[in-house]
């Protein structure tokens, strides 16, 4: 017996669908990874190879991902199982690293949470790196099992709460809503910060640290592999969430103008980050005679152990620069954690034909109850840790280009695809697009993965990667777990039949499916 065509929710607006994409680029990344990178790789001339980057990959990749979701109506696993019964497969891989992502991604959250209130009488005290590691977190090894951190664990339940009450009230009234609400709040918190943070004493020093161009570093094929790198990281794209957006949209939007709108303000996003935070480090270097280059400018230790001795300094207005600081933290992740969850719970509502609310209970439980066993815990810190280096860097630097490879060369459905997303487009797209997706970015992909697993294997204790060598086995049974849950799932779920797509006669003038036609079906 055929399946009935599915009929797809779709965003209210464009805003609203560009609201949530860019809510899904703008997370924590743009934050405190984006500043140290560039500061590690050329400063202003970082710039380069980073825009470089962003229309030679990010873009072009935001282009076919939200191609492929409008085109094909539905989550990545139904989208690559219309476009080819074979690549079902990739679809739940890209579902399998969001939930993955989404388990640990919470308690970063939770943990923001917590230093807004903190912030309030700089309760990290002198010592914020023993506060976080020993009195907040209690830090231990990998396989320290043990003790649960019961006030961490109500705020991690909080976040969790949250998210799935947002995604089980649907596109419309769940996902854009609180985009239109929450990303300009995250502005207007970044905006305040920003201007704080440049009226600081030694900020100019900062800045000049941030943006003076080492022209002789982008010389460098490392520097352009960490530009293609902080590209895929930031922009959402490899794990099927751009995909699962895409197949909200009307038949008629606008796909090139929207992947250029995301891929910009995200960018842009990330420059004013990196503004902010160097403008604080240069007045903490002239509060401290610490200079810039041996403080701590990315990850945990810039937002959880750099930023509160930075307020411990300030002259003036301490706790509300802590609560701006750690309020802007919470909504942009919580913004990214939304998208990263609707990427399995539109996957099972599509291939298993569940209700969104039973989608969202059994998925969004299952994630939520995962993510309150493993981290607030002693270990939990390690355990994100070694997490998050494995699922970015051996699984979606492997899941992406894969899928580039399946679609651009196996399938060879990139005409269709351009044709499709020209036809609504105002920006054509032809065989610049063509040479930027099939070649730069999977060859920068396979290159940055070799690099990466090369330097994995070679750490030695002294490494920035010891921790990540030491931990390799589990690292890896993460990675690998990924993939064997994505070929589990579509060996179970070949012989299943896919809800056909909605046919092109079915949509109106305005890109919507017609109520008259709708009844035929």
């Amino acid at each position: 017996m055929a399946r009935e065509p599915n009929i797809r929710e779709n965003w209210g607006s464009r805003l609203g669908f560009i609201l949530a994409a860019v809510g899904s680029a703008l997370g924590l990344g743009n934050i405190w990874r984006f500043p140290g990178v560039a500061y590690e790789n050329g400063g202003g001339a970082f710039l380069i190879p980073y825009l470089v980057a962003l229309c030679t990959a990010g873009i072009p990749l935001l282009i076919l991902e939200f191609t492929i979701g409008r085109r094909f109506r539905g989550s990545a696993p139904l989208a690559f199982r219309r476009l080819n019964k074979n690549t079902e497969f990739i679809g739940w891989w890209q579902v399998a690293i969001s939930i993955v992502i989404g388990v640990y991604y919470a308690v970063i959250i939770a943990w923001a949470a917590w230093y807004a209130f903190f912030s309030l009488d700089q309760q990290w005290g002198e010592d914020p790196a023993t506060f976080l590691m020993v009195d907040f977190l209690q830090a231990g090894g990998l396989y320290d099992f043990g003790t649960w951190l019961p006030g961490l664990a109500v705020a991690l339940a909080l976040v969790w709460l949250a998210t799935l009450a947002v995604i089980g009230a649907g596109i419309k009234r769940g996902i854009e809503a609180t985009s239109k609400v929450f990303i300009p709040l995250l502005v207007v918190l970044f905006g305040a910060l920003l201007v704080q943070a440049l009226t600081l004493d030694g900020a100019v020093d900062g800045l000049n640290a941030f943006f003076t161009p080492d022209w002789e570093a982008i010389r460098g094929a490392q520097v352009w592999l960490a530009a293609y790198a902080q590209i895929f990281f930031t922009l959402s794209v490899g794990f099927g969430i751009m995909i699962t957006y895409g197949s909200y949209l009307k038949r008629k939007s606008d796909i090139t103008t929207s992947a250029w709108t995301v891929g910009m303000s995200n960018s842009f996003g990330e420059i004013l980050a990196g503004i902010a935070v160097f403008s604080v480090l240069g007045f903490l270097a002239l509060e401290t005679g610490v200079p810039i280059e041996k403080q701590s400018y990315a990850g945990v230790g810039l937002a959880f152990i750099a930023f509160p001795a930075i307020i411990n300094t300030l002259p003036y207005l301490a706790g509300l620069f802590g609560v701006l600081f750690f309020v802007s933290l919470v909504v942009a992740g919580w913004a990214s954690l939304i998208s990263v969850v609707e990427v399995p719970v539109a996957a099972f509502e599509d291939r298993f034909g569940w209700g969104r609310r039973k989608a969202v209970a059994i998925v969004g439980g299952v994630m939520a109850a995962a993510s309150l066993v493993l981290f607030p815990t002693v270990n939990g810190l390690m355990v994100l840790d070694v997490t998050d280096h494995f699922i970015n860097n051996y699984g979606i630097a492997v899941a992406a280009p894969v899928a580039i490879i399946a679609v651009v060369w196996v399938l060879w459905r990139w005409q269709e695809l351009r044709d499709d997303a020209n036809a609504t487009s105002t920006f054509k797209i032809g065989p610049i697009w063509f040479a930027c997706l099939g070649v730069i970015t999977p060859l920068a992909l396979a290159v940055i993965l070799f690099f990466n697993v090369r330097d994995l294997l070679a750490a030695g204790p002294d490494s920035p990667l010891a921790d990540y060598h030491e931990y390799q086995a589990f690292g890896w049974a993460v990675a690998g777990g990924s993939l064997a849950f994505a070929l589990v799932m579509a060996l179970v779920l070949r012989r299943k039949e896919a809800p056909p797509a909605i046919p092109e006669e079915v949509f109106d003038d305005a890109g919507y499916v017609s109520i008259e036609k709708e009844v035929d079906l």
